[in-house]
């Protein structure tokens, strides 16, 4: 359920987002796979604010190897709320806020997917921190979530692949990379349409690019 946060602001980010994080049954809604649990995370004026969390039942067994990733268990999720009530709580905690996700076409999918079955459709755009890293960061080893964070020692409790920590990891580095932005490009603040501009150019030319831009530009 929602939870107030404590976290001291990390950065200032451009508007209010909600970070989000699922664990599955599998890699592909559309053959049949569905939630188990659900992170979000809503960022505010450059700190987290507020956090959401959720096991979710839907009746669709576990495989092993997930059952071996994420620790996530048929029984854990025999007592959970169902996937209809948790979408419906999910979907007041988003409110109008637009979404953020590492490996965002994942989430995406099943955010749409789970969405169908209670018919709803999602309104917001949802911004890829693995594609806004490979633009401001190039020079990262890997761009996976988890070596992201250990890369530039981002808080992190050492969980990962549970949805509410994964949720966490992607806000922290959400906001180092309007650190980057601001430190390296002096952009203090951008507005999201601006973002998807700089998701939409190709890593190799981002630097070149944000380069040409203006303070007015990036907040337009």
């Amino acid at each position: 359920m929602p939870a107030e946060a404590q976290n001291p602001p990390a950065a200032r980010s451009c508007a209010p987002v909600v970070v989000l994080d699922f664990e599955t049954t599998g890699m592909n809604p559309g053959h049949g796979d569905r939630i188990t649990e659900v992170g979000a995370v809503r960022i505010e004026d450059g700190c987290i604010t507020a956090r959401f969390q959720s096991l979710v039942r839907t009746g669709v067994p576990v495989p092993p190897f997930i059952r071996q990733l994420t620790g996530i268990s048929d029984a854990m999720l025999a007592g959970a709320p169902p996937a209809e009530e948790v979408l419906a709580q999910l979907v007041e905690f988003i409110g109008r806020d637009a979404l953020v996700a590492h490996n965002a076409s994942f989430d995406r999918r099943f955010l749409d997917a789970e969405l169908a079955l209670i018919g709803a459709v999602r309104l917001q755009p949802v911004f890829c921190t693995v594609l806004l890293s490979r633009r401001l960061l190039p020079q990262a080893p890997s761009h996976s979530l988890g070596a992201l964070v250990s890369w530039l020692g981002l808080p992190s409790d050492g969980v990962h692949h549970r949805a509410l920590a994964d949720a966490e990891m992607t806000a922290h580095l959400w906001l180092h990379l309007h650190q980057v932005l601001d430190q390296r490009y002096g952009f203090s603040q951008v507005s999201l349409a601006w973002l998807q501009k700089l998701i939409d150019r190709s890593p190799r030319s981002a630097d070149t690019w944000l380069r040409s831009q203006t303070v007015e530009i990036v907040r337009a």
